[in-house]
């Protein structure tokens, strides 16, 4: 495991939470944000009578970290931040243990039960996984591979506002991977569905888990190899080529969006070509 720069070291562990353990406490779709960081020392006011199931995480600074969901009743003194708002407004948001957090309570909460026969599922004793006693068979953690692509024309990067997207940026064409389709195939289909182009020379730059709720964001280049912008209208409320250092809002590095947009800018304004 790779410690983050946080001090968290992802991971898991099948015990429960002691006195002076760290936790992660959700509600909804909020944290319920402490005043002096992102987590509650186990045994804390309201915390251990109000938390439900608790899943471990890992830990940090060798002190372990799990995950809870509290009722808003019982989080006096704790501030609701929605997690799409720590993610993309709040620079110093812990985004690797926010992601995690979020995307393995999902997960537990959701598999409570068993998708073959409906009975109800335990913790695995080795490993983390739901586990069904009458089917044997382990639930884990579910991913959903999605692309992201930064599509370059010339000296011009190709940037769309969502049409559903609640915060105006200009962003990137993205979508889900299909049954049997490569990753490179994704990127060709959704930047074809979504604004009518061919693209070219796909090639992979970085990825970052996303929680909403359990996304694995693939992100990768791609230059322009013909057509006309037609927009998917039930996708995208605009889009349009940029000159780097001259593009409308994008969204922070903390994403993986905002991260793919300023290392293409970086490429374009140092003079590099594609490869």
């Amino acid at each position: 495991m790779v410690m983050s720069n946080t001090g968290w070291t992802p991971g898991w562990s099948t015990g429960v939470p002691s006195k002076g353990d760290l936790v992660l406490a959700i509600s909804g779709s909020s944290i319920l944000k402490p005043p002096d960081g992102w987590l509650l020392p186990w045994g804390s006011e309201g915390l251990a009578a109000g938390a439900g199931d608790t899943v471990s995480l890992g830990s940090m600074n060798d002190t372990p970290v799990f995950v809870t969901e509290l009722d808003e009743a019982d989080a006096s003194g704790l501030e609701s931040v929605a997690l799409r708002d720590a993610l993309l407004m709040m620079e110093d948001a812990p985004t690797d243990l926010l992601s995690t957090g979020f995307q393995v309570w999902q997960w537990w909460r959701d598999h409570r039960f068993c998708g073959r026969c409906g009975g109800e599922t335990t913790s695995h004793p080795g490993e983390r996984a739901r586990w069904c006693q009458p089917c044997s068979i382990p639930w884990y953690p579910r991913l959903a591979p999605c692309v992201i692509v930064v599509i370059r024309k010339g000296d011009h990067l190709l940037l769309a506002r969502s049409s559903r997207a609640k915060h105006h940026f200009y962003s990137l064409i993205a979508g889900f991977v299909e049954p049997g389709e490569s990753l490179e195939g994704a990127v060709a289909r959704e930047v074809k569905e979504e604004t009518g182009l061919d693209v070219t020379n796909v090639r992979y730059h970085a990825s970052q888990p996303w929680p909403f709720p359990h996304q694995l964001m693939v992100g990768f280049f791609a230059d322009y190899a013909g057509g006309e912008l037609v927009l998917q209208e039930d996708e995208l409320a605009d889009a349009g080529w940029f000159l780097p250092g001259d593009t409308p809002p994008v969204p922070p590095q903390t994403t993986i969006a905002g991260r793919l947009i300023r290392a293409m800018e970086k490429e374009i304004s140092q003079g590099g070509v594609p490869l």
